[in-house]
């Protein structure tokens, strides 16, 4: 099982932008796939963004494509989510989840996929 800490997150204005991380740890192979859900309130989970540990690939939704940059830090075991020009319509409670290359179908950005969850970290987006 892989656990995940979360960080970053907060309250920016509309336009600003925000970090979040995810350190990983329990990684039982090299390929594996890290994706970013977020939850607002009254509404299902939705995919964000994915990166394969093994190549660097990287996945987006559509709400966040050129606004949003996925990357990885091997040595650090950790995924970022660099979330610029950032829009009211962001806010919500953003998890990182992880689970091995093969399970999962990373464009896709289904929640089912992953078995491993962070803990979850509110970003609000308000004037």
């Amino acid at each position: 099982q892989v656990q995940l800490v979360q960080s970053g997150g907060g309250l920016v204005q509309p336009g600003g932008s925000l970090r979040l991380s995810c350190a990983a740890s329990g990684f039982t192979s090299d390929y594996y796939a890290i994706a970013w859900f977020r939850q607002a309130p009254g509404k299902e989970r939705e995919g964000v963004s994915c990166i394969s540990t093994s190549d660097g690939s990287t996945y987006y939704a559509d709400s966040v494509k050129g606004r949003f940059t996925i990357s990885r830090d091997n040595a650090k075991n950790t995924v970022y989510l660099q979330m610029d020009s950032l829009k009211p319509e962001d806010t919500a409670v953003y998890y990182c989840a992880a689970d091995l290359l093969w399970k999962v179908v990373p464009g896709l950005l289904r929640p089912s996929d992953y078995e491993d969850w962070g803990h979850g970290t509110q970003v609000t987006v308000s004037s």
